[in-house]
């Protein structure tokens, strides 16, 4: 699997007879994974740093849970591929989660264009998020925001070299007016990004 080539292709992947002898090796690996690519950003947003393994992974267990053979294959490698971060950006899914589904449904329409107010601020960088792709975040019929968004985050080089560095703080802001909070990203956190996207 040539993960420095920054993109998944139909040769990485594996049939699902193979990938269950390893599954539980992989799903082992994305649990450790997630200790340094998961930050919670207030009481209610979980941001999932991504990168090949992760989209890979992903790649399989949808194959795995839909069985659509090869057919099946270019339909989830066009969906998660441009997931995977390709050198100079970091990519990341945000969650919106709240217990309560009555609670929650009445939360996410408090904070429709959220999808507008987050970025990642390093030193005196300040990197704002790209929503993947065009899909509808926020219904223009109620302003219900959706609970799962997938972004980009276009690094300049001068952003790298700092986050590269350890210059200055490092921290998700989700500023819209509803839902205003900050996470510090730790240095464990920075270094393992630096190897895996830029």
């Amino acid at each position: 699997m040539p993960r420095s080539s920054r993109t998944i292709t139909a040769d990485d992947i594996m049939a699902t007879e193979q990938f269950e002898l390893i599954r539980k090796e992989k799903k082992a690996e994305a649990i450790e994974r997630k200790k340094l690519s998961r930050l919670s950003v207030g009481p209610n947003a979980v941001i999932l740093f991504e990168n090949w393994d992760s989209m890979w992974l992903q790649v399989q267990e949808m194959l795995r849970i839909e069985k659509g053979g090869p057919e099946q294959v270019a339909d989830e490698l066009a969906a998660y591929d441009p997931m995977v971060p390709k050198g100079s950006e970091l990519t990341a899914t945000v969650l919106f989660e709240v217990a309560d589904q009555d609670q929650r449904d009445k939360f996410l329409r408090t904070i429709g264009n959220v999808e507008n107010h987050i970025s990642i601020r390093v030193g005196d960088h300040l990197i704002e998020a790209r929503p993947e792709g065009d899909i509808q975040r926020t219904r223009e019929s109620d302003g219900k925001a959706s609970a799962v968004h997938f972004f980009h985050f276009d690094f300049p080089a001068e952003a790298i070299a700092a986050w590269k560095s350890g210059e200055g703080q490092a921290m998700v802001v989700i500023d819209h007016p509803a839902y205003g909070h900050a996470a510090l990203i730790g240095k464990n956190t920075r270094e393992f990004l630096a190897c895996e996207c830029f």
